[in-house]
């Protein structure tokens, strides 16, 4: 035997008489399974017991007082929150009081363990869903518990029951919390004080044994002699000040003397010889005083001084000015003296000079002596400030040397008394959280909708349901014929012919068939069809009749 050849050749594309062939073709196969899944469907969804959900929204209310004024010792997170109480709400134990108390799931405890009837009907068909509800465009956080169940009034009963232990479960566990942060609050705080009175013990013990040798005196030591040197410094300077104000008045001093000593002899020579004048004396009382600042200023300074050359160039001015002054007087006697005026006697002009010298002699005996009681005042000072330096830098070396044990006593003491602060704050703010719990001020639930009573069953969607499952069937015969076709490779038509054997077709004969064997077989068509699609509407509206007659006779 020979092998035969084996080939491929590609589809030619298919046209709009090409898909209408194909569904004349194979219409059995694309409409027996849309007519077998749309029956399905139907006694299916008609089968399916309803199901009613009831719903209730509860909303959580804020603390009614603000926030910044009174701090909630709660602080989780409204989603975490409602997860915490849907996980008390929904455990076994309520969930199998609330299956007893109404009578709920008879056949399936029949059948089934609890735990299963918990665990895989009654917890699905509980819903709890937060959301934010509220109009006006203000918003509230709010959540909604929704229970399925076959008999609505049923369901409504239980969405209440959740609702009320919801609300419950609010309050005591807020209760619960606030309590055990107080009293956790007040343990650690009375710990803290315990440990600070401890400390404090144990440092009181320290200074009584160490008195007057503690660290903490020991600066307040080194600042008292920082304090002391600093006067001692200034109490010297005030006594060099004073030495240097004496001397300048010794200066002046023994010049008034001097001055006076001068007067004294001239007076008795008056009135036979020419008395100085009045700008003479005032000239030369100025260039004494210059010459004792000079004196002063170079006993400070050097002569390139700033001050001692000021004081040098106004001396020269003034000595300049009494030569001017000596010969204008001289001038002035010559021609009185051609004039043959006879001279003034100038006794009691210096009789007053006198006087006035002699006031200035006093006053500057008194202010010397009032510069020596505060030299004598400030030496006394030094030498009570030198002792108590002494004394302080005697302290100081003595000091123990456990100042490391009292620096950690004293910074364990400021640990103790922060942290014993700290808590009793926070006690304070748990105890007004807890008051406010107490009197219903603080944040709790409130129901906002209460629980509904379904009209319409939930479950089955029966107009989508059936819309789905014929979409599917009318799919499944598309795929089926799909199939079929890609399978046939048989020539179908003339347009087959000419682009699979590209011949000239010159003519076509027709497929002879006995007319009486066609009809027969149409006519067995029809009435399969026609059977099937009776026998369909008649399941289907057998499932109808018994989904209402049940529902109206329950």
């Amino acid at each position: 035997m020979q092998p035969t050849e084996t080939f491929s050749t590609p589809r030619r594309a298919l046209d709009v008489e090409d898909y209408i062939d194909i569904l004349r073709r194979h219409k059995g196969w694309i409409f027996g399974p849309f007519l077998l899944t749309l029956v399905a469907t139907v006694v299916g969804v008609y089968l399916w017991p309803d199901s009613y959900e009831s719903q209730a929204l509860i909303k959580i209310v804020p603390q009614q007082i603000p926030q910044n004024m009174v701090q909630s010792s709660i602080t989780q997170d409204m989603s975490d929150q409602i997860n915490s109480m849907a996980t008390t709400v929904l455990s076994r134990n309520v969930l199998t009081v609330i299956i007893n108390n109404f009578d709920l799931y008879k056949s399936e405890r029949k059948r089934l363990p609890m735990d299963d009837v918990v665990e895989n009907i009654m917890r699905p068909a509980v819903k709890v869903i937060p959301v934010m509800a509220g109009g006006n465009g203000r918003n509230v956080p709010a959540f909604t518990v929704g229970f399925s169940y076959q008999d609505r009034l049923v369901a409504n009963r239980v969405v209440s029951e959740l609702v009320s232990r919801f609300i419950s479960a609010d309050t005591s566990d807020r209760s619960n919390q606030t309590i055990e942060t107080t009293g956790f609050l007040k343990d650690q705080t009375d710990q803290a004080k315990k440990d600070m009175e401890t400390l404090e013990a144990k440092l009181t013990q320290f200074r009584l044994q160490n008195q007057g040798r503690l660290p903490d005196q020991v600066e307040q030591n080194v600042r008292q002699v920082s304090a002391l040197q600093t006067q001692y410094q200034f109490l010297v300077n005030s006594k060099s000040r004073a030495e240097m104000d004496k001397l300048s008045i010794e200066t002046d001093l023994r010049v008034e003397k001097s001055h006076k000593d001068e007067l004294t002899r001239e007076i008795p020579v008056l009135s036979s010889a020419a008395q100085k004048s009045e700008q003479i004396l005032n000239i030369e009382r100025e260039i004494r005083s210059l010459e004792d600042n000079l004196s002063i200023a170079r006993q400070k300074y050097t002569d390139a001084h700033p001050e001692v050359q000021a004081i040098q160039s106004r001396l020269q001015v003034a000595n300049s000015r009494k030569q001017e002054i000596l010969k204008e007087e001289e001038a002035a006697r010559a021609e009185s003296k051609k004039s043959g005026a006879p001279p003034v006697a100038e006794n009691r002009q210096t009789r007053l000079q006198i006087l006035d010298i002699e006031g200035n002699i006093q006053r500057l005996e008194s202010a010397r002596a009032a510069k020596d009681v505060e030299i004598a005042q400030d030496e006394t000072q030094i030498k009570q400030v030198q002792s108590a330096i002494s004394k302080l830098e005697a302290q100081n070396s003595a000091a123990p040397l456990g100042q490391q044990q009292y620096s950690e006593l004293l910074r364990e003491r400021d640990l103790a008394a922060e942290k014993y602060k700290t808590l009793n704050s926070k006690l304070s703010s748990a105890q007004i959280a807890q008051d406010l719990e107490h009197r219903g001020q603080g944040q709790k639930l409130e129901l906002l909708d209460p629980p509904s009573v379904p009209q319409q069953p939930s479950q089955p969607k029966r107009p989508m349901d059936i819309g789905i499952g014929a979409g599917l069937g009318l799919l499944l015969g598309v795929v089926i014929a799909a199939a079929r076709e890609m399978k046939d490779t048989s020539l179908k038509n003339l347009k087959d012919v000419r682009a699979y054997t590209e011949m000239a077709i010159l003519g076509s004969v027709p497929l002879l068939e006995n007319d009486f064997v066609v009809r027969r077989r149409r006519r067995m068509a029809w009435l399969g069809w026609t059977t099937a699609c009776l026998t369909a509407v008649v399941t289907m509206a057998g499932s109808v009749v018994y989904y209402y007659t049940s529902k109206n006779g329950g």
